[in-house]
């Protein structure tokens, strides 16, 4: 590989990278091509992007991003691929740990491909946390959970402004009638 074919891979991934919320390191080592292009399909069915590259020019893109920590440093080692999610940082997760239980029927494949490490929003999580992390609400769930929040103490203001314009409306037929009565 030249210079220049290197400094292209390093650019498409820093792109990648500083498009990305959420990375996920795996070893995909002992793989076969069949396994590697059915993740590889099934994450661009989720709108995900999965890359092969050699570690120092993964390193190099992660450090132009300013991204790279000690952490992700060391976890780059052997064969690795990154799954990369945009809008839902856990996306990736979700299908990789499906791919995986998918996996475990397949004889010596049962672990694969595995996670290394996952870079979150700037959060780092080790690899044996996949199920966790993916398990994680997406970023729509969140937003509509606080929308929920927020939305509940309104209605309750509402729902009291309106029985306090019922009780007044209840109120003045009440000295309607008393009027009427007294009147009579």
């Amino acid at each position: 590989m030249t210079r220049e074919e290197k400094a292209q891979v390093v650019a498409e991934l820093k792109e990648v990278i500083d498009r990305s919320s959420g990375m996920y390191f795996t070893d995909f080592e002992g793989m076969t091509v069949e396994q590697t292009t059915r993740l590889r399909r099934e994450l661009r069915n989720a709108g995900l992007t999965f890359k092969v590259a050699k570690n120092t020019l993964i390193r190099r893109a992660l450090d132009e991003s300013g991204r790279l920590t000690e952490d992700l440093r060391k976890a780059l080692v052997n064969q690795t691929g990154v799954a990369f999610g945009f809008e839902d940082p856990v996306a990736p997760a979700r299908v990789l740990r499906d791919f995986i239980d998918k996996n475990r029927a397949v004889p010596g494949a049962e672990d694969m491909p595995s996670l290394k490490i996952a870079y979150l929003e700037g959060t780092i999580y080790p690899g044996k946390d996949l199920k966790k992390v993916a398990a994680l609400p997406t970023k729509k769930d969140v937003m509509a959970s606080i929308v929920g929040s927020l939305a509940a103490p309104m209605q309750g203001i509402v729902n009291v402004l309106g029985a306090l314009q019922r009780d007044i409306v209840y109120l003045v037929d009440a000295i309607e009638k008393k009027k009427a009565e007294a009147a009579a």
